[in-house]
């Protein structure tokens, strides 16, 4: 079976063997499109999140099969670089497993609200777990891009 996307901005094909291939799969292993992290499988450390029409999803919960005709973007080209500089100057990145996620839903979050207060930073990140980090310095880089975005605006 042959679905055709949009990732990241750009036209995309992938021939899979079954319906119910993850998306997450398809990223990774098809394509070659590696940002996306594969950690759980189960939709519970949002490792893989990316934007799917501009809704992030957990890309390993979703199949491919839905994909067809649809936007995906990935930590590539979901997320501004004042957010990655961000987590970089603020140190929230350590072991770099969960920051992929953690980034696409900081760009999502950073999208919808200019300035958000901790408690607003907390429920966007809620689906994404970080065991190195501890969650201060994540929440520190989201305001200082947050203030470099808005800079740009």
């Amino acid at each position: 079976m042959r679905v055709t996307m949009r990732i990241d901005g750009a036209a995309a094909a992938a021939d899979i063997d079954r319906p119910g291939e993850s998306l997450l799969t398809t990223l990774r292993d098809r394509l070659g499109m590696t940002g996306s992290k594969n950690a759980c499988e189960q939709g519970e450390c949002g490792s893989c999140t990316v934007l799917l029409d501009g809704d992030p999803v957990c890309s390993c919960l979703v199949a491919t099969a839905q994909c067809e005709g649809r936007e995906v973007k990935t930590v590539v080209g979901a997320v501004p670089r004042p957010v990655r500089d961000a987590f970089v100057s603020c140190g929230a990145v350590q072991c770099g497993f969960c920051t992929p996620g953690l980034l696409v839903s900081v760009a999502d979050l950073l999208d919808r609200e200019a300035a958000p207060s901790d408690s607003q930073i907390r429920e966007a990140l809620a689906g994404n777990l970080c065991r190195c980090t501890g969650y201060e310095k994540i929440i520190d880089a989201v305001h200082v891009a947050a203030e470099a975005m808005g800079d740009m605006r």
